[in-house]
């Protein structure tokens, strides 16, 4: 799999309304009625625009607020942080490094014992592969992080 993770407009062009909504004019999908948000299926969240590697079930946990909820981005580097002062607050926004695409937001009212970090991300602005489409559809590479199924 490439590691060219960048926006391009056929990319764009396979969006639904919603996902483009999300990733390229930063809305909100309603909570409890978007696709992951309570998937507990193992695999990787991917990029809706490129692809690029974003969230581990496995650091995936039950918030109550309705999006999927992660307590760390699969790399570091996977992601980027601005700060958003819309709604009358200040938020931080998370980004995917690649293409640019909006994701939703961290908050710190995430799990202790895991860093005490909330991804908030929309279900809109990413794709998951399950556990056992890693290797198919090119992700092989991150079945290190099920190491206990091999």
């Amino acid at each position: 799999m490439s590691n060219d993770y960048r926006k391009t407009a056929e990319a764009l062009s396979r969006l639904t309304p919603l996902q483009y909504d999300v990733t390229q004019e930063d809305a909100t999908e309603p909570p409890f009625r978007n696709r992951y948000w309570d998937n507990h299926e193992r695999g990787i969240y991917v990029d809706v625009v490129s692809g690029q590697p974003l969230f581990s079930s496995a650091d995936k946990f039950e918030s109550g607020s309705g999006w999927p909820s992660f307590t760390r981005p699969i790399s570091a580097d996977a992601v980027i942080e601005k700060s958003d002062r819309t709604l009358w607050m200040r938020r931080t926004e998370v980004r995917s490094s690649g293409a640019d695409s909006h994701l939703g937001h961290v908050f710190d009212d995430g799990p202790r014992d895991a860093g005490g970090l909330r991804y908030c991300m929309n279900s809109a602005a990413l794709r998951f592969i399950p556990l056992a489409e890693l290797d198919e559809q090119g992700y092989g590479d991150f079945r290190a992080l099920f190491s206990d199924e091999g």
